[in-house]
This record gives C-alpha cells, sequence and structure tokens, in this order.
C-alpha cells in the first residue's frame, strides 16, 4: 500500500526540520521513485526486534544503541561497516558478560544520513561572515561551505536508499551464525519525510516502516499534533524519542499513551537526554508521571546530546557529565521502580579525539573528523558501558 493512503493522518500536519527544497516537483517525483523500491527492512526483521525490544521492556535485557552523529555516504564499504558492526557488537558483549543478561545491539547505521539543525543557515567561522545553508546530513547536502555544496539536493535521497542497503547487506551478512538476539539491527532519526514516507508499506501485521528496523523521533520535531508522531503512530516498528530539557511530564504522558495506546512492551522508547545540569530536577517528575499515568515505555539514557560545548573551536563532550548524567538516570530510574534500560551513544570504531575529559589541559583534539557532533572512540565507548553496568 503507498505510503500516501497509509499516512493519511500527515496531511496537514506542521512537518519541523524539513529542508528547503529548490524544486518541490524533483521532490515528487524522487518520492514516487522510492516508492516504486523494495523495502530496505523487510517485516520479519522487525518483528524479530520487536521481539527483543519486548524483553528489554521486561527488565529482562539491556539496550545498546550507538553509532555516527551522520553517517557519510562514502563510509558505506563492507571494511567500515564491519568495523563499526563488530564496535557494537563488542559493546553489547560487554553488556551481557557484566549483566547476565541478553543485550539487544542498535546501530545508527543504514540510514543515519540526515540530520536535524538548530538553525536552518550557518555562518563560515573565518570570519568571512558568509552564511549558508546548514549541514543536514548527506541524504540533503554536503559539509563543504560552498553554495553548491550546501544547496538541498532531492536526489541524494535515492543515494540515501543505496548507501543503505549496501550497509545492511553488509550487517546482514554478520548475522551469520548468530542468534537473533545478537544481531545488530539499523535504526535512524525518522527526519526527512520525503525519504520515510514511500518506504511505508502494508505487511502481515499491519503498516509498518520499511526504511529502518527502529526509527526515532528527535527533540525537534516531537510536537504531538506534528507530521512525525504522525508517522511514528502508523507503524508497527519499535520507536523512539527523544526527550529534552523542554520536555514536561504532560507533554510525555501524552506522548506515551499516543505512540503505545495498546501498551505493547517494547514498542516505545524514551530516550532521554537532559544534560547533567538538568537531569536530577526533571527527569523524577516526567518518569514519576509516565509510571502512573502514561502507556509503558522502555527508559534509554542519552548521555551526549545534553552535555556539549565548544572547546579550542571544537564542538566536543566532556566525559565526566556523561557519566554523571548517566548515573542520576539509572538512580533515579531505579527509585521509581522501573528499569534503566541502557545507552544511546554517538560513537564511531575509529581512534577519534572529538570528545576529552575535563582534566585534559589543554584539550587535545589531534583526529576530529566528525562532520557533525563529536563521537565517542572505542576506549571510551567501553568505560560508558562498564560505567552503566557499575551502577546496577
Amino acid at each position: 500500500m503507498h505510503a500516501t493512503t497509509t499516512l493519511a493522518a500527515l496531511t496537514g500536519r506542521t512537518a519541523a526540520q524539513q529542508p528547503y527544497w529548490p524544486d518541490p516537483d524533483a521532490v515528487d517525483t524522487v518520492e514516487r521513485e522510492l516508492a516504486g523500491l523494495p523495502v530496505l527492512t523487510p517485516e520479519d526483521e522487525v518483528v524479530d526486534l520487536m521481539n527483543g525490544m519486548a524483553l528489554v521492556a521486561r527488565g529482562a535485557a539491556l539496550l545498546i544503541q550507538g553509532g555516527d552523529c551522520a553517517e557519510r555516504f562514502h563510509e558505506a564499504v563492507p571494511d567500515l561497516v564491519r568495523r563499526k558492526v563488530d564496535n557494537l557488537q563488542g559493546l553489547a558483549a560487554i553488556m551481557r558478560a557484566g549483566s547476565g543478561l541478553p543485550a539487544v545491539a542498535l546501530g545508527r547505521i543504514a540510514g543515519q544520513y540526515g540530520k536535524p539543525r538548530s538553525s536552518p543557515f550557518e555562518t563560515e567561522e573565518s570570519g568571512s561572515g558568509r552564511k549558508m545553508p546548514s549541514y543536514c546530513g548527506d541524504a540533503v547536502n554536503e559539509p563543504e561551505f560552498q553554495p553548491a555544496a550546501r544547496t538541498p539536493e532531492p536526489r541524494r535521497l535515492l543515494t540515501a536508499y543505496t548507501c543503505s542497503q549496501i550497509v545492511l547487506d553488509e550487517i546482514r551478512r554478520s548475522w551469520s551464525g548468530r542468534p537473533v538476539l545478537e544481531r545488530v539491527h539499523t535504526s535512524h532519526e525518522l527526519l526527512l519525510l520525503p525519504y520515510e514516507r514511500p518506504l511505508v508499506r502494508e505487511g502481515a501485521h499491519g503498516t509498518y516502516s520499511g526504511s529502518a528496523h527502529f526509527g526515532w523521533i528527535g527533540e525537534r520535531t516531537r510536537r504531538e499534533d506534528g507530521a512525525h508522531v504522525a508517522l511514528a503512530q502508523a507503524v508497527h516498528n519499535p520507536v523512539g524519542v527523544k526527550l529534552g530539557p523542554t520536555v514536561s511530564p504532560e507533554d510525555a504522558v501524552a506522548l506515551s499513551r499516543s505512540l503505545n495506546p495498546e501498551g505493547v512492551p517494547g514498542r516505545l522508547t524514551f530516550i532521554v537526554r537532559f544534560g547533567a545540569k538538568e537531569v536530577e530536577e526533571l527527569l523524577p517528575p516526567v518518569v514519576r508521571a509516565v509510571a502512573r499515568h502514561g502507556a509503558p515505555v522502555v527508559w534509554l539514557c542519552d548521555p551526549m546530546h545534553g552535555n556539549g560545548l565548544k572547546l579550542a573551536g571544537h564542538k566536543t563532550r566532556l566525559i565526566e557529565p556523561m557519566r554523571a548524567e548517566t548515573a542520576a538516570f539509572v538512580r533515579t530510574l531505579r527509585e521509581h521502580g522501573q528499569w534503566p534500560a541502557g545507552l544511546h551513544l554517538e560513537l564511531t570504531p575509529d581512534p577519534v579525539t572529538e570528545c576529552v575529559s575535563e582534566f585534559d589541559r589543554p584539550p587535545r583534539f589531534t583526529d576530529y573528523r566528525s562532520t557533525c557532533d563529536p563521537r565517542l572512540n572505542p576506549e571510551q565507548s567501553a568505560d560508558m558501558v562498564t560505567h552503566f553496568l557499575s551502577l546496577f
């Protein structure tokens, strides 16, 4: 069934964080082309992940979700994909060994080619004062600070599909000989509606998204009456919502009810990102309200997105606030009788220096590669997972 019929509720809904496409007719053409292509993630794989998420929801498993801030098209090559998958499987193995429980692994992979931005424009840092459209991920434009590179190009959505297919083929090769619970499944932010809509299809269990096994709605697009929530409502995939400092307890309750009206375990994940300075005050009333009045949710900690800052001309995140937010998350969930299910991290298998310690004086960004937000290197990622486990 075509997306325009399954997603009728999107009509008239506000769609935040969409690029300004210079040629709307070209966008329509790309949507039609995507609608004629096979799904990337068939329904049976979605159901496999849903079964794993149900275990997480019941406190019988943990969850690690991680990967790049923004994937790049040129990184859709087998060797790098294997390293990303191995890195994530290694973190899941640490969780299993440290807890004695299964650990579900979700990659920010095979589709994380779009990025929401706080401003549609950015100014060149050289001091020239030149302004360009913001880099919104490879599915929209390119990071080079040039007019041609920064102009949104809808046919890049087709390249995102092709690259996701290449990455998924390699991920599936990694599944050989592994139990379903130990396989890496895919996830990305359900952001670019001209990409997401045509990959919604009708299956044996109802309407589902064929762009990823799991999709989440961001902090900037989680309005209950918005188009992104309508998209998530229309599919039976497990879905997530990022909750930041602006969320109220009432907002969280309403989102839980609208996205999980039947109370299905594992259907909905709240990915909380309050920041170390605000989590102690803001998280408890949200958890309390959802526990008392909302539908069941999986609680996941994103200790990165609320703890960004700029040092020595680089966007970075300090390790110590991330550890502090993780500790507050686990403590709050435990105090309210809820399961602290795991971590959502931006990470890479490469030995980058993009996140640093507050004790590094001066901070040394000797290997900074991200085109968007800073990521944890393998040693830092393992440290975060080990720290999380130590809190139980």
